[in-house]
């Protein structure tokens, strides 16, 4: 078996590797392309380098047999995949954001395997793709773990939407209104704003004022876990948009709830949950009591039709398959 090498770019992004690298039966290491990726992870080992940004240096002295790369930002900049082989891995699945046309225009060119989420975006990827890179669906492998978990029933609320930027508003629209009404309830709020919202942009001033608003509610709790997994296990509801965490959500089978307050003028929230512009607490008690309306879970299960993706906590073995394949 070749030397497998996971390039990362932010720290969240490791989610998808660790969970492709535990089923990988050969030398493994990631390299940071980004300065804030630097000691990401401790379960694959780092290759430290003295400038991330000289990515195709550092790959050329590393010398693997495959790349492993699950973004798409800024390939135009690279030369390295001429010489090696690149697998290309989602970090997640957003659907609704328009990343599946943005991924299968801007980087299959350069990929020897795309590893699709699920069918929806296979047959965007065999669209768009060079007739020799191979497509295969293998599932989201950070979600493996949400498959089968038993829903806690602790009256615990996650709430994750996308980023600023790539939102267009959805988080700047509802985030404050999503603090207070969990004001006075039985319900804790895990309260989980994207990493990019956390340290950069637009969003950081939105995320600033609800800390400090959440400093004065003693059941909402500010989720600064690296990756959402664990929160996701633990809470029994999901408030978001049309973020990546709703593709992995969806292997929970829980309650859904989408916020379709946005301000991009091109794109609509897909709805698969309930759907609501203004969260009201009475839609959160009927979900957690109730679960989801005959209608909305039918609407759930032509989505998940549609998007088909494997759900059966295999999604990490069938990729780590694939990336040997190519290092071999």
């Amino acid at each position: 078996m070749g030397t497998i090498l996971y390039a990362i770019e932010r720290p969240f992004m490791r989610k998808t590797f660790e969970a492709i690298d535990r089923y990988v039966d050969s030398e493994s290491a990631y390299v940071p392309v980004r300065a804030d990726a630097r000691g990401c992870s401790d379960r694959i080992e780092e290759i430290e380098v003295d400038d991330p940004s000289a990515v195709d240096e550092n790959i050329r002295a590393i010398d693997p047999d495959v790349v492993v790369y699950n973004h798409r930002f800024g390939i135009e900049r690279f030369t390295f995949y001429e010489e090696y082989p690149l697998v290309h891995v989602r970090h997640g699945a957003s659907i609704g954001r328009g990343e599946l046309s943005v991924t299968a225009t801007t980087i299959l060119e350069h990929v020897s395997a795309a590893l699709a989420p699920g069918e929806r975006w296979a047959r965007a990827y065999r669209e768009a793709a060079p007739s020799d890179v191979r497509v295969t669906v293998v599932g989201i492998p950070e979600a493996d773990v949400l498959v089968d978990s038993p829903p806690p029933r602790d009256r615990r609320v996650l709430y994750a939407p996308t980023n600023y930027m790539v939102g267009q508003g959805a988080y700047a629209n509802t985030a404050r209104s999503v603090l207070e009404c969990f004001v006075d309830t039985e319900y804790e709020l895990l309260f989980r704003p994207h990493p990019t919202d956390r340290r950069e942009g637009p969003g950081l001033a939105v995320t600033q004022a609800c800390r400090d608003r959440i400093e004065e509610l003693p059941n909402v709790v500010f989720d600064t876990t690296t990756t959402p997994a664990e929160s996701m296990r633990r809470s029994d509801v999901l408030i978001s948009d049309y973020s990546g965490s709703i593709a992995e959500w969806l292997h929970t089978g829980r309650p859904l709830i989408q916020l379709t307050d946005i301000d991009a003028p091109d794109r609509e929230v897909p709805q698969i949950g309930a759907t609501t512009d203004a969260l009201e607490i009475e839609l959160v008690d009927d979900l957690y009591r109730n679960g989801e309306p005959e209608a909305v879970a039918r609407r759930r299960a032509a989505w998940l039709e549609d998007l088909g993706i494997p759900m059966d906590g295999r999604a990490g073995e069938r990729a780590a398959a694939e990336v040997m394949r190519c290092a071999a």
